[in-house]
């Protein structure tokens, strides 16, 4: 059976951390390692982290400085030891199949890259709004006018897609965006689970809900990042708006 690497970075993620490692650990497929580093928290989740690694090894805690989502990402993308990678927040949920899903789903598509639906759930887990279904597939200029990929979601075969590494001079904003692009630059698209596998915390200092606050980063993507030309980006800016605008509702 093949080897998952779980890439989860945190960062004063004490209060939901223990809630997302049990998720991991409710996984109906066994092979994986779930690289949990710690960005700097100031509280006590690298305690709780030390304590589930204390009890299973697939269980890592690495330590850093806080220096950022993107280069915690990193540092556990540059340890991981799988040949399939998916991202999982320390404040956000599997449900128990995802894993042998996504596996399963990978490989029937021979993909690069394959995401799933979600269900939007508040802080004290309740479901909010409806599920995001995700489109069957996605190419660059599709990705360009609505981010329907998400880290909590995505599932990616290293021997197809090579090396890849987050752009930690964006400080966060926007990153994860960038990472799927670049990914779809080098292959001809990624594919979406229909199934709701996962739960995504919505909190309401979230850049999802506070869309107002990604504007200016977004359309500095298209124009300075994927360098489109002003008109160019200020096509692809209004479609993210837009579809961005329905997606949340």
């Amino acid at each position: 059976m093949e080897f998952i690497s779980i890439v989860t970075p945190m960062y004063n993620g004490g209060r939901f951390v223990a809630q997302t490692i049990e998720s991991v650990l409710a996984q109906t497929y066994p092979h994986w390692e779930m690289l949990i580093v710690d960005d700097g928290s100031k509280d006590d989740s690298p305690e709780i982290v030390g304590a589930y690694s204390a009890r299973d090894p697939r269980i890592k805690l690495i330590r850093q400085p806080n220096s950022g989502s993107a280069a915690a990402r990193n540092n556990a993308l540059r340890r991981a030891r799988g040949r399939y990678i998916c991202f999982l927040d320390a404040d956000d949920l599997w449900d128990p199949e995802f894993l042998a899903r996504q596996i399963a789903f990978i490989q029937e598509k021979a993909a690069g890259l394959v995401y799933a639906s979600y269900r939007r759930i508040n802080e004290c887990g309740d479901e909010i709004l409806r599920p995001f279904i995700v489109p069957e597939r996605v190419d660059y200029k599709g990705l360009l006018k609505t981010c329907s990929i998400s880290c909590l979601t995505a599932f990616f075969d290293r021997t197809k897609i090579g090396e890849v590494f987050f752009d930690e001079s964006l400080h966060s904003m926007r990153d994860d965006f960038v990472f799927w692009l670049g990914i779809l630059r080098k292959i001809d698209c990624a594919y979406g689970n229909p199934d709701v596998l996962a739960s995504y915390r919505v909190f309401g200092t979230s850049t999802t809900g506070n869309k107002k606050r990604v504007m200016k980063p977004q359309f500095m993507v298209y124009y300075k990042v994927e360098k489109l030309g002003f008109f160019r980006s200020v096509y692809y800016f209004l479609h993210w708006a837009v579809n961005g605008y329905f997606k949340y509702r």
